[in-house]
């Protein structure tokens, strides 16, 4: 049986005529930038997000980019980031004028906020906690170290949209919450989209001006800026997806839950504590001899990846930041042992069960 990793197609055939409508309503408008369908969204996204705005961008590393930028995080500022996340948490950080700073992560695969304090110096601005995987960081003791040394929290929820901690959606703890929609997202786009999302009315109206070139106006710029403005039809799309992300939401919870119960004993699984509520961008095991795992699965017609082989502190591009192997102990630790299986809400269970009925069989002959 071929069990893809994902399947993109899935969501947009069932939902088709919908689609096709929403991109027809747009093309006959004449509006393609920004315009109502962005504001229309706009106004859903804030209040599925618990939060007063939101802002329409090209993509969530613009989102991280200009959050910094309209808060002044720039030359000479530091932000503590984890060094396990996708690269663009601390490119964004380098886009934007300033220096990262790694912070060494759990086994939860989220930044540790019992580091976070000793990597703090004069030149600290900012932490930026990812919600790796869907799941929510650690955000408790991370905002009580941000109030205590009078930094902002930005958050990463690229891979988290609708997560909960302590019945508190990601996105609306700190000063902004920065999300991709890429299409591989669990609430994804055409292409690329992201938005942020705030509380701070002075820094929403910044942002809107930040993401269209600094524009007061169409004839009056008052601050150099990008040009990241989000399209009518991705809005238009998302518009028709956000109607439908919860329910895709518990399915891939239901996925997730159904891998707990036949795989627990026999690799590191993913345990949501009582007090989160993960929606499970991946699913993430972590075992001894993965890279046989990973073989044998494909071998069998079963697609995983590995998010992420290489951490960002040792990436080529990260190497005048001066950090080497071995700094981050748990990040490294994880690094041979993470595995990705298929999560997505349209996986069918005869698939999602061979995926278990293949795990097991290697386990049994691998015996470790």
């Amino acid at each position: 049986m071929q069990v893809k990793y994902v399947d993109l197609s899935k969501q947009y055939k069932e939902k088709m005529p919908e689609f096709l409508k929403a991109v027809e309503k747009v093309l006959n408008s004449g509006n393609l930038v920004l315009g109502e369908e962005v504001k229309k969204f706009e106004g859903k996204f804030a209040k599925y997000c618990q939060t007063k705005y939101a802002i329409g961008v090209a993509n969530g590393t613009d989102a991280l980019i200009l959050s910094m930028k309209a808060l002044e995080v720039g030359h000479g500022d530091e932000v503590i980031v984890p060094p396990n996340s996708f690269l663009a948490t601390a490119s964004s950080v380098i886009l934007a004028g300033a220096k990262p700073v790694f912070v060494d992560v759990r086994g939860d695969l989220n930044i540790n906020p019992d580091l976070i304090e000793r990597a703090i110096t004069k030149k600290t601005k900012a932490i930026i906690p990812v919600h790796l995987t869907g799941r929510p960081a650690d955000m408790k003791p991370i905002i009580e170290i941000a109030r205590k040394h009078n930094l902002y929290v930005i958050e990463d929820a690229a891979q988290a949209v609708g997560a909960e901690y302590y019945g508190k959606r990601v996105g609306s703890f700190g000063i902004a919450g920065c999300f991709s929609f890429h299409p591989l997202k669990n609430l994804g786009a055409a292409g690329d989209a992201g938005a942020i999302t705030a509380n701070s009315e002075e820094l929403y109206k910044k942002l809107l001006k930040a993401r269209n070139h600094g524009l007061k106006n169409r004839d009056e710029c008052e601050f150099w800026s990008l040009n990241s403005r989000l399209d009518a039809i991705q809005a238009a799309i998302l518009n028709v997806k956000l109607k439908y992300l919860d329910k895709w939401t518990e399915k891939r919870r239901k996925n997730a839950q159904y891998y707990i119960k036949k795989l627990r004993g026999l690799v590191e699984l993913p345990l949501e504590k009582t007090f989160e509520k993960c929606v499970y961008h991946t699913f993430v095991i972590q075992t001894y001899n993965r890279d046989g795992l990973k073989t044998f699965l494909e071998n069998k017609g079963i697609e995983t990846k590995i998010h992420y082989p290489i951490p960002i502190h040792l990436q080529q591009a990260a190497k005048d930041l001066g950090c080497k192997k071995g700094n981050f102990p748990e990040t490294e630790r994880q690094l041979d042992r993470m595995l990705s299986l298929p999560i997505y809400a349209e996986l069918p269970k005869e698939m999602q069960e061979e995926v278990v009925k293949r795990i097991r069989e290697f386990k049994n002959k691998d015996g470790k």
